[in-house]
């Protein structure tokens, strides 16, 4: 059984599903805080690891493996999510890597009814300093409804850079000023913190929520 970790009220209409990042665990202050501002606005959110992951907690450190490879747990979590006793309308997601992997499961999931949306924040349109090598292609058919957040700042992919992208209709890219690949601006220079981000990501989640919810 997938272990998660809970923000926000169980009664809320919507849960948000979240992966980690390649790197970095689902309580990570990046993770957490951004769990903290979708609860705030009125979401239930709940966070899993991968199985690489978990490991890392009890001394394994196994690298991360290929996202496409992770599938499978992602659809296994949802399921997981269910069997807890979460219902309601679900959106899916994560950070970079976790939001990589949920959009590669996301039309699957929404032909069969169980998502409404994909959230992914700081999505890795390629790694850093390979501009050439894209993971965009399954990005052009998606039919889920979808939000990227992303960092001008950020060197998986730069405002210019995703300008240029063959993305779906259904995908909606929001960019926060200044931010790095964690959506974190330098204050002294954008006039913008951290936790001003987060709220403009929860409160556009929230406001994108009601455009896309039956």
């Amino acid at each position: 059984m997938t272990s998660f970790l809970f923000d926000g009220h169980d009664t809320a209409p919507v849960t948000i599903l979240l992966a980690h990042g390649a790197g970095a665990s689902m309580d990570s202050p990046s993770m957490t805080a951004t769990a903290k501002a979708l609860a705030a606005a009125g979401f239930q959110v709940a966070r899993f690891e991968f199985h690489y992951m978990a490991a890392r907690r009890y001394g394994q450190r196994k690298p991360p493996p290929r996202a496409e490879t992770v599938n499978p747990e992602y659809i296994k979590a949802i399921a997981d999510l269910r069997a807890k006793g979460v219902a309601g309308k679900l959106i899916i997601g994560g950070k970079s890597m976790g939001g990589r992997v949920a959009s590669m499961i996301a039309d699957e999931m929404f032909s069969k009814g169980e998502i409404l949306g994909l959230v992914c924040l700081g999505y890795p349109f390629h790694p850093p300093g390979k501009p050439e090598q894209l993971r965009t292609k399954h990005l052009t058919g998606l039919k889920t409804p979808t939000l990227i957040f992303q960092g001008t700042r950020d060197e998986f992919g730069t405002k210019d850079e995703v300008a240029t992208y063959n993305l779906s209709d259904a995908i909606e890219v929001i960019w926060l000023e200044d931010g790095d690949h964690d959506l974190k601006p330098r204050k002294s220079i954008s006039g913008f913190s951290t936790a001003d981000h987060l709220t403009t990501l929860a409160e556009t989640v929230k406001a994108w929520m009601g455009r896309i919810a039956p």
